[in-house]
């Protein structure tokens, strides 16, 4: 298995085909509206505007599961994250990234890039970077700025 072989729906419903970003680096983050981390909304989108002509793509995917600090409607979480953060990278649906119900990319994530302790996500903005190949390449903890991220994306475009 690899991710090209997964799929999401976006927060519009749309279903995207991870195969479609064949060929690109690629950040996956589980986020969330209210922690006390939203603010990387923002790095992250200046990561995005920064590296988005040489191929970066970041795709967000809201996660209720650490606090409840993402209990919004999609229409809520998309109007939140473009008044606030003008986040113009993907935002899938909101899924789940722990437990049975975990969205498949994460399964294949967390078992490719494990965690500290265990696999399992620990708090929103869990951030995994995967190479031009689909291969995931490095996983960042929660309290990883996405500033700090550049240096590794600069490797891999």
């Amino acid at each position: 298995m690899n991710l090209y072989q997964l799929s999401f729906n976006n927060i519009d419903g749309k279903e995207i085909s991870f195969k479609s970003y064949e060929g690109k680096v690629i950040l996956i983050v589980n986020t969330a509206s209210n922690c006390g981390l939203t603010y990387h909304y923002k790095g992250l989108e200046n990561l995005y505007n920064e590296f988005k002509s040489d191929g970066l793509e970041i795709i967000g995917f809201p996660c209720n599961q650490f606090g409840k600090q993402e209990p919004g409607s999609a229409n809520e979480i998309k109007s939140f994250c473009d008044h606030n953060y003008g986040v113009s990278f993907e935002l899938s649906e909101k899924i789940d990234v722990n437990g049975s119900n975990a969205h498949p990319a994460f399964k294949y994530l967390k078992s490719q890039l494990k965690g500290k302790l265990n696999d399992s996500i620990k708090w929103n903005f869990t951030k995994f970077l995967i190479d031009r190949n689909g291969i995931p390449y490095k996983r960042f903890s929660s309290s990883v700025e996405p500033e700090k991220i550049k240096p590794f994306i600069e490797k891999l475009i």
